[in-house]
């Protein structure tokens, strides 16, 4: 199920009078297939999914071994999910192991999203059944957005980054090298259940994998827009210390 089709299936009645007000004084305009969309605290969200990020700020209790990945979309979200729950659990899911878990699941349903799996659905998500320690949990949401509710935590944050102009295009020998094997694109990709499996909002495991290709953006994106991107990456940058 996409985006669109989520937002149909949750009405306005569902969000609470809280979020109402709240959207009310936000800017607020359309996205690409015609949802409302509200700018909060930088990003712009649909009226569910800030309900969702909401649901999050207010009510999450992080543990000081929880383990979040967080990412900007098409960055490499599903292959660091992939290797963090392989390193995570090789002792009890050693890269060998024909059952392992990642042979039958997508690994979006192994590392769920904060707000998409868990906060979009309810306000105090079930979380019993992460109670074995490490939780491993995922978010695109910015820095800033998980800043408050995680300030007094000593969890791990797990950040990965890639060019942007990538993400608009598709998408130690042993123990290490059978990890990078069994979470490697060319793996993932070509398993059943990425093949043809669902999530449990319906949307297809195979849209999480692309190309995988570093460059290819050059395949889609014209040198206006590559100079637009790369004059917001240096403005973004500017006074951080990194380069580009």
């Amino acid at each position: 199920m996409d985006d669109k089709k989520m937002a149909v299936n949750l009405r306005n009645d569902d969000l609470s009078e809280e979020t109402k007000t709240l959207i009310s004084s936000l800017p607020s305009d359309k996205d690409s297939t015609g949802i409302n969309v509200c700018k909060y605290q930088g990003c712009w969200y649909t009226h569910h999914f800030l309900q969702a990020v909401l649901n999050f700020q207010k009510n999450f209790k992080p543990q000081d071994t929880n383990i979040i990945v967080a990412s900007f979309p098409k960055c490499g979200t599903t292959w660091l999910k992939a290797l963090t729950f392989s390193l995570v659990h090789r002792s009890k899911h050693p890269s060998h192991d024909h059952h392992h878990p990642l042979l039958s699941n997508n690994p979006h349903v192994l590392v769920p999203y904060l707000k998409m799996n868990l906060n979009y659905y309810s306000e105090k998500p079930d979380l019993t059944k992460f109670s074995s320690s490490p939780r491993l949990f995922s978010t695109h949401m910015p820095s800033h957005t998980l800043q408050e509710v995680l300030k007094d935590s000593t969890c791990k944050v797990v950040y990965i980054c890639r060019n942007m102009k990538d993400t608009l295009e598709e998408e130690e020998n042993g123990l290490v090298d059978e990890i990078i094997d069994l979470c490697s694109l060319r793996n993932l990709s070509s398993l059943e259940i990425n093949k043809t499996g669902k999530l449990c909002e319906g949307r297809d495991n195979k849209t999480f994998f692309r190309k995988g290709e570093v460059g290819d953006w050059k395949n889609y994106l014209t040198p206006e827009m590559e100079n637009k991107i790369d004059m917001i990456i240096q403005e973004k940058l500017q006074n951080s210390g990194l380069k580009f």
